[in-house]
């Protein structure tokens, strides 16, 4: 199966595509932040981020799920700065040090070869780690190697605080959507992530991308992952996350068919390890906890899709950490 996108460049739409979410940028609007900035004068965001990307690390990364890393591993390409703030980000020295992440800048074309490299590298898929804030500059990119030579799947890696306008135009320029789900509450979103009306604009962006997939995953020959929509859940301590609500919301409102990675490796890290105010986040999850989100997947009848073995989750998780290993097994073993 080929990429969606090589059938908009045929038809040259890919290049139209690029160019209406690249004119979002001039009063930046690309995610529900809305801050009106003009990136295009490389004034900053909200996010910290301007014109340029920022790459803070690309490589073949073996911790995704089975059916994205395989035996070659995922072409992972990870942003610097983030639209979100998460006192827990495990990830902060990347997403939270945007005076750092600034000496990360690449243009567009030099984002174009990483993809290439990777592809070289034998990686089965493409795969943009919080790209929301980069949207209009990642298409750009995959435009250009595309033009070059590019036919890997592009996976969408996102905290699902998008933008839906965002995200109909990255139709058929997005291969797999691989989004989190928060938080059920949009108060806790505000508290630990720092931004507003999280729930209504996370459940709003997952079901545009679940009208342009569908419940169907889409696997070749081999189990890899080529076209789908693939819903991640970290079960957080203290039932912060809302995993229940959140599960009922996508068997009610999307369907019980659609695929869900529930995620076991939460660990107390960044002002969550440290900080009074966040004290619920400031522990793992225990083994009730986890297995309490384990059997709601019974209860409501969810099937399709991945979960983190509890044992085996504690690892601290970085990108340049690249043999780490982060066992998934298939949810039907469970059900």
């Amino acid at each position: 199966m080929s990429p969606r996108y090589l059938k908009l460049l045929a038809t040259n739409e890919l290049e139209a595509r690029v160019e209406q979410l690249e004119a979002m940028l001039g009063a930046c609007n690309i995610c529900p932040k809305d801050c009106g900035n003009d990136r295009l004068k490389d004034k900053i965001a909200a996010c910290y981020s301007g014109r340029l990307p920022m790459v803070s690390s690309y490589t073949a990364h073996f911790g995704e799920e089975p059916c994205l890393s395989g035996t070659h591993g995922a072409g992972n390409i990870f942003f610097g700065n983030c639209n979100l703030r998460c006192v827990y980000c495990q990830n902060y020295q990347i997403s939270q040090t945007w005076k750092t992440q600034k000496k990360n800048e690449v243009t567009h074309e030099r984002l174009a070869e990483m993809m290439l490299e990777l592809q070289d590298r034998g990686c089965h898929n493409i795969g943009f780690v919080s790209p929301t804030h980069f949207a209009p500059q990642m298409a750009r990119s995959v435009l250009i190697a595309a033009q070059k030579g590019l036919r890997l799947p592009v996976v969408y890696n996102t905290n699902a605080y998008d933008s839906v306008e965002v995200l109909k135009l990255l139709d058929g320029i997005v291969d797999i959507y691989l989004p989190d789900l928060k938080y059920a509450d949009s108060d806790a979103g505000f508290q630990y992530s720092k931004v507003r009306d999280y729930q209504a604009h996370a459940r709003a962006a997952i079901k545009e991308m679940h009208r342009q997939m569908g419940d169907e995953l889409v696997f070749d020959d081999n189990g890899l992952l080529r076209r789908g929509l693939l819903i991640r859940l970290l079960v957080l301590p203290n039932a912060v996350a809302g995993i229940e609500e959140n599960l009922r919301w996508i068997r009610n409102e999307l369907s019980a068919k659609t695929a869900i990675s529930l995620m076991a490796q939460y660990y107390a890290t960044n002002k969550a390890a440290t900080d009074p105010r966040y004290v619920l986040l400031s522990r793992r999850i225990s083994q009730g906890e986890w297995w309490g989100a384990v059997s709601l997947l019974e209860e409501l009848g969810l099937e399709e899709g991945f979960m983190q073995e509890y044992e085996s989750a504690s690892y601290y998780y970085r990108p340049d950490f690249n043999d780490a290993d982060e066992p998934f097994k298939d949810i039907r073993d469970f059900t």
